[in-house]
């Protein structure tokens, strides 16, 4: 995906990791593993900071010490750096505000952040379930939230996103709508309606939003 866009691995410091579901943690090893290479090989400078909750960092920690080249593992602890946050803890980052905090998952503890400019615009990422009664009020206003649509509300009998703890796209509109979000980002989709997803995504948001409403595609860039 990176040598696809044209991205530059070496000016990539800082990453988060939610949980540890395989769609979402088995990703993050390949990551690791390759600014691993790229710091032995002596083409990265700098360090690489992994941000997570206490328990998913272990876990990683675990897998990296089981796969990783002695070379490799030896970079964790000494530049790349694996950084536990805590419920409603803040840091600063490249010159903005996170605020980390649990999103209270039933199936695996999981973390997302609010995310705040120097100019005050703020993004919230709540993860990939929606936003629970605790961490709704951190979603209000939000300039720009990232949010997780599973499937169209009419198919919703075909694909079951209840049962994985998801929303529908109905329902990822109605709370940024309830919320006064600016501009709302629909991701971590089903793949069964992909050539048509953007336009019937789109259409479904409009009915229930009055924001902007986005669904990349993978590769996509949206410029905030």
């Amino acid at each position: 995906c990176f040598e696809t866009m044209e991205l530059d691995w070496r000016k990539m410091h800082y990453a988060f990791l939610s949980h540890e579901h395989t769609d979402h943690f088995l990703g993050m090893i390949w990551v690791i593993r390759y600014v691993a290479f790229l710091m032995c090989e002596g083409k990265y400078e700098g360090t690489f900071h992994v941000l997570g909750h206490e328990e998913v960092l272990e876990k990683a920690r675990m897998v990296c010490q089981a796969l990783l080249r002695r070379q490799e593992r030896e970079m964790i602890g000494s530049r790349i750096l694996l950084e536990a946050v805590e419920h409603l803890q803040e840091k600063q980052i490249c010159g903005s505000s996170f605020r980390f905090f649990d999103i209270a998952s039933t199936k695996a503890k999981q973390f997302g952040f609010q995310m705040r400019w120097p100019d005050g615009r703020k993004l919230v990422f709540p993860g990939d379930e929606p936003p629970s009664e605790n961490t709704m009020e951190l979603c209000r206003d939000a300039d720009w939230l990232l949010s997780e649509a599973y499937c169209l509300y009419e198919e919703r009998e075909i694909h079951t996103p209840y049962r994985y703890h998801h929303s529908t796209v109905r329902e990822a509109s109605e709370t940024a709508e309830r919320f006064h979000v600016k501009n709302l980002v629909l991701w971590h989709t089903e793949d069964a309606t992909y050539g048509e997803r953007k336009r019937r995504y789109t259409e479904e948001a409009g009915r229930y939003y009055r924001g902007n409403v986005w669904v990349p595609d993978d590769g996509e860039v949206i410029l905030l």
